[in-house]
């Protein structure tokens, strides 16, 4: 193996951060999932860091990197850009600690991670339309103000802190074989691995990523950071363009494997956590679970799945929960086609109530090219019990006559 380009943070220097953290970060539960265990064969446990303070592992980081500045650092404030955990983190730390916070949004921030922001006394701003480019606000109110920047993952102490989840979930279930980790700019995943490999090497350390966020396929192909060319997923906690050198060193030496999910995934895990754990649980927070839903024979049990955060904006849960449960073949969405004449509607309508399905919108259109002369189209949007239940409404329609097209 090559030696690391850079030095790595080792598992005794995430428990000095441990110990620092012992009295300010919660120790978060560990619940165990007998719907997941079923899935994989063996035992699941969910680590709840969405019941961490501020909602997100963020705060671990960011408060064992700030409680390390020195006097004449703490003077001249911080500054950090994020697209809403790691503001929280830094805000609720610097307030812990009497420092001065400016932090940087993107503009399309989740409303509510704004709010607690600036709750937790930080200045919070908006501006770009991306994190990316609040990265670049951030650089520059540090160069001419001389505010200390705090980096979302790429710093020693950052990571070390992260890491303190690791040894707790050691601590919690001492037989583990598998932890997996959702993985943005690897931070987490980073001091985890880290944590974990230095005191059980044995274990398998999983990231996982957004397909559609995915920067460390390709950055650990090439050896280097590599940005990604656009992004486009609603797991805003894990939308990072590039890892860090440092993360990014620990990635390729300490996690044995970086996977993606897909939008459906992690819709569909949001509502397994919702519906089974009996969690709220941002998309982001969601990663690993979606990977162990998608491919349960992938993870070796006993496995930890790391639940990173739970700060989600209601108007996107909502509409996150309406995906799932589309992606679940549970809101299932129809087109057919019936003759236009009085009770073909009520017809419909009563196939749909014999067969169980709940109808929860219906509309109609007759002026569409699509249509013969006398056919009337109808759009009927139902709620299933799954994906079985779904092709059994399909069936009942086609087999009355009423071609039927779903989506």
């Amino acid at each position: 193996m090559a030696a690391a380009p850079v030095p790595l943070v080792s598992a005794a220097d995430v428990a000095v951060a441990a110990a620092l953290l012992e009295d300010v970060a919660r120790r978060t539960p560990l619940e165990h999932s007998r719907a997941l265990a079923a899935r994989v064969g063996g035992p699941v446990w969910l680590k709840c860091e969405n019941l961490q303070r501020t909602g997100s592992f963020k705060f671990r980081g960011a408060y064992t990197r700030l409680s390390r500045l020195d006097p004449a650092e703490r003077a001249r404030g911080v500054v950090a850009a994020s697209a809403g955990n790691h503001a929280q983190g830094v805000a609720l730390a610097a307030q812990m600690l009497g420092i001065r916070a400016t932090v940087f949004m993107p503009e399309a921030a989740p409303l509510p991670k704004v709010a607690a922001t600036r709750g937790y006394g930080a200045d919070a701003r908006l501006g770009g339309a991306t994190l990316t480019e609040a990265l670049a606000a951030a650089g520059e109110h540090a160069e001419r103000t001389g505010a200390v920047f705090i980096h979302p993952f790429d710093h020693p102490d950052v990571i070390a802190g992260q890491g303190s989840v690791g040894i707790e979930l050691l601590h919690q279930c001492p037989d583990v074989a598998t932890v997996v980790v959702c993985t943005g700019g690897g931070g987490l995943v980073s001091g985890i691995a880290a944590a974990v490999k230095g005191r059980r090497p044995d274990v398998r350390v999983v990231g996982v990523q957004a397909a559609a966020a995915a920067a460390f396929p390709a950055s650990l192909a090439a050896g280097r950071p590599v940005p990604l060319a656009s992004m486009a997923t609603m797991a805003d906690g894990i939308a990072v363009g590039a890892p860090g050198a440092l993360t990014l060193a620990h990635v390729a030496h300490l996690v044995d494997e970086v996977r993606t999910v897909s939008e459906e995934d992690l819709s569909r895990a949001l509502l397994f956590c919702l519906e089974r754990a009996k969690l709220v649980v941002e998309p982001a927070g969601a990663a690993a679970v979606a990977a162990v839903l998608a491919d349960p024979a992938a993870f070796p049990p006993p496995v930890v799945a790391v639940v990173s955060g739970g700060n989600v904006d209601p108007v996107l849960l909502l509409k996150v929960v309406q995906h799932g449960m589309a992606a679940a073949g549970r809101y299932l969405r129809l087109r057919l086609r019936v003759p236009d004449r009085p009770g073909s509607l009520v017809a419909v309508l009563a196939e749909l109530a014999a067969v169980g399905a709940n109808v929860l919108e219906v509309g109609h259109e007759r002026t569409s090219t699509r249509l013969d002369l006398g056919e009337v189209e109808v759009l009927v949007v139902v709620e299933t019990r799954g994906p079985d239940h779904a092709d059994d409404v399909v069936a009942v329609l086609d087999r009355a006559g009423w071609p039927v097209t779903r989506g």
